[in-house]
């Protein structure tokens, strides 16, 4: 699977939320293949958001370094 960035991710999570709406009767091996999808979605976003954060983190503690000089 291709690094999506945390919109890309979402974006493809909402299609298969709508793809699983859509369904009148789901394909049980599409299905799992959506959902198997949806997880690793998931998962990379999580990673993502926590080096966002410590990203942000970082910035802070260089904001306030500058600030105490």
């Amino acid at each position: 699977m291709e690094k999506l960035n945390l919109s890309q991710s979402l974006k493809k999570l909402e299609e298969i939320t709508e793809w699983f709406n859509d369904q009148q009767e789901v394909d049980v091996e599409k299905g799992l293949e959506k959902v198997k999808e949806g997880v690793q979605l998931v998962k990379s976003s999580r990673e993502r958001l926590k080096e966002v954060e410590n990203e942000f983190e970082d910035v802070k503690k260089d904001l306030e370094g500058e600030i105490e000089k």
